[in-house]
């Protein structure tokens, strides 16, 4: 049986699916943060009445915890993506470039991700279980770059260093390519002087040879 069209908001429950809940929560988080993402503000958003979010979830916890578990999907599946990237030549350099490539373009083409993900954050600071997933997320992707800049240097601590250097700089890309106004070329100039600075002077730091060792220690 159809339901009867009433004016104003709805109440036929069936006509919006569990995806347009969280993709309206998702931008409610983006446009204010995580204190507008609340039942009946999101339900005025839609046009329709309170039911049809009891249709597909238990409470205001059980959609925020389904938010965030397609976020995290999400995202992880973005790692496996970067990673799969980055091998994808024998050059180690190239393959770092074009992570960095991947990585800022996919900012620049979601540009909401990266405002959702700051809200996140914030919550984070008062919600441990959020803390902890964040954290989750971030090891995943330090992982990541720091294995591709072993795989450049040979150096575990310097690849790690330049892991955490390599991330921050793509963070701080973020945050510049979400402000408006941004000239069309913000993308490439931030590329190219991570690429310089972090991928270009660095090399295979090859191990020295006891023989190599004492020589310059008797030329010291």
């Amino acid at each position: 049986m159809t339901a009867k069209k009433k004016s104003g908001k709805r109440s036929d429950a069936p006509r919006l699916t569990r995806d347009d809940w969280l993709d309206a929560a998702f931008n409610a988080v983006v446009e204010g943060g995580f204190d507008k993402a609340k039942v009946l503000m999101i339900a005025d958003t839609l046009g329709v009445t309170r039911g049809s979010f009891y249709w597909h979830f238990a409470d205001h916890a059980d959609l925020i915890a389904a938010l965030l578990a397609r976020w995290l999907q999400r995202e992880m599946a973005l790692g496996d993506q970067l990673g799969a990237v980055a091998l994808a030549t024998a050059d180690p350099r190239a393959d770092l470039e074009h992570l960095l490539e991947v990585a800022l373009a996919h900012a620049g083409a979601d540009l909401e991700n990266i405002r959702f993900e700051l809200a996140l954050r914030g919550l984070g600071r008062r919600d441990d279980q959020v803390a902890k997933m964040l954290a989750e997320v971030d090891q995943a992707r330090m992982d990541l770059f720091e294995k591709k800049f072993l795989r450049l240097t040979g150096d575990k601590k310097k690849s790690t260093e330049l892991a955490a250097l390599f991330y921050l700089a793509i963070v701080g890309s973020y945050q510049a390519m979400s402000r408006p106004g941004n000239p069309p070329q913000v993308s490439s100039y931030l590329s190219g002087i991570i690429a310089t600075y972090l991928i270009h002077q660095q090399g295979l730091t090859l191990p020295v040879s006891p023989a190599k060792r004492r020589l310059v220690a008797k030329a010291a």
